[in-house]
């Protein structure tokens, strides 16, 4: 197995979120996969959304990595992400009315836990249980995410393998249905569901799904060997990681970058490289604790300029996006749980025009100053943010490519940020075009 990582095999990176999500990796992973030939998703479902931006047309992307609007690039969906087989077709569909191949380059894990209906009926049901109690809604996605999840760490998920025998299918299916039926009716007070309708579903899905299927690890594995750079592609942030995130305001998955070996088959050893995708600022959806949160509904404040001139909704559910000033407390945490190597910091343009600029350097809880984030939402929660005010830039940044054409003042809140986190700056976002970057190092070549 050492000759995974002999002289002349593949450079691989990882990219992950270090905030809330929304980062912007989608636009990142596509911008560096001209140094690619493959781009491996491996975690989370279709609750997460990549939006880019290639000549001025937009393309939203959920399942599907990245890597797939780039002619040539194979795309790998690992066996940490949980999928739903409607629209993986659906999402493969659209792509291939755009003019692109997908099919012939798209390899999909054949130990991928399936969503269900009854997964996503659960889902929904319990986050409308949940906001009539005092813990309030978590804010799913409503995908069945979780459910599927839930499955799977109970050894009783129906997998893609299973689609390749009809019978075990089904007897697995009418099990597993029997199960939930039980919660939708006795528990959450809804409607069973009927068998016969979601088994035809599957079967007519795999027809179309078995050509695609994989044995991802060992495919990546001979592809580093023959010398192919790898992009692992992380969903979602850091800060909802199912373990080190703000519980239990977080997602189902592990979207560290530690999960790109084990949600994709493939050893440690062959991660070299840990891009850390940054907002300029901070948004988050959903609910948990935000200590930088601002006011995004009134006009003419720094929260609606950031909100409005941003974009910010989720690409998913279309909600609005709470935002505020950049945490460099909470990101800390993010440097110490990814290994980050270098950090891209995106939509740096959203902050032209502002007068004044604060960074949280820490925070005050209970007479005890922090410079991390706590690992207690409800600590999180009561934590008072501790800000840093530094000039802001009435020139644009949007577009530009190069550090010396940026603006003096975003240059030094660039190298503030820097310093506060602890993490080098290796790119630049300045606007959602691929084309929008300056670059200060590259990933595949540092």
């Amino acid at each position: 197995m050492q000759s995974a990582i002999r002289p002349g095999a593949g450079r691989n990176v990882v990219v992950v979120g270090t905030q809330w999500g929304d980062e912007g990796k989608g636009k990142i992973v596509d911008w560096m996969t001209d140094h690619a030939q493959g781009v491996v998703r491996f975690q989370g479902g279709h609750n997460a959304g990549h939006t880019l931006v290639i000549n001025g047309r937009k393309t939203a992307l959920q399942l599907v990595p990245s890597g797939v609007m780039r002619e040539g690039v194979a795309c790998y969906i690992g066996n940490g992400v949980v999928v739903d087989p409607a629209h993986l077709l659906t999402e493969i569909a659209r792509i291939e009315a755009l003019g692109i191949d997908v099919r012939s380059r798209l390899f999909l894990s054949e130990s991928c836990p399936l969503i269900l209906p009854f997964h996503v009926e659960i889902d929904k049901a319990r986050e409308a249980r949940r906001e009539g109690t005092a813990a309030g809604k978590i804010g799913t996605t409503g995908k069945g995410i979780g459910p599927a999840y839930e499955d799977k760490v109970a050894r009783r998920a129906l997998r893609v393998q299973d689609l390749k025998h009809p019978a075990r299918f089904e007897a697995k299916l009418r099990e597993l249905l029997e199960l939930h039926n039980a919660e939708l009716v006795g528990v959450l007070g809804g409607k069973p569901l009927s068998l016969q309708p979601m088994l035809d579903d599957a079967m007519k899905a795999a027809e179309q799904l078995r050509p695609l299927m994989a044995d991802v690890g060992y495919k990546l594995f001979k592809a580093h060997l023959a010398g192919d750079n790898l992009l692992f592609e992380g969903a979602q942030g850091t800060l909802l990681d199912i373990d080190h995130g703000t519980y239990p305001y977080v997602t189902s998955s592990n979207c560290v970058a530690g999960n790109a070996a084990a949600g994709s088959g493939v050893g440690p050893g062959m991660l070299h490289y840990v891009l850390g995708i940054t907002k300029a600022y901070t948004t988050r959806v959903g609910g948990g604790p935000f200590p930088t949160e601002l006011d995004i509904d009134t006009a003419g404040t720094v929260g609606h300029h950031l909100s409005t001139v941003g974009q910010e909704r989720g690409t998913v559910t279309g909600r609005a996006r709470r935002c505020g000033w950049l945490d460099a407390a909470a990101l800390k945490r993010s440097m110490i749980i990814n290994g980050v190597s270098g950090l891209c910091i995106t939509k740096l343009d959203v902050l032209d025009g502002l007068p004044e600029i604060l960074i949280c350097t820490g925070y005050k809880l209970g007479g005890r100053t922090l410079d991390v984030l706590p690992l207690d939402a409800d600590e999180i929660e009561a934590c008072e943010p501790i800000y840093e005010a530094l000039p802001g830039w009435t020139e644009t940044t949007a577009g530009l490519t190069n550090w010396e054409q940026l603006p003096v003042n975003a240059r030094r809140y660039l190298e503030r940020m820097q310093a506060l986190i602890g993490a080098p700056i290796d790119m630049v976002s300045t606007g959602p075009d691929r084309v929008h970057t300056v670059l200060l190092r590259h990933p595949f070549r540092a």
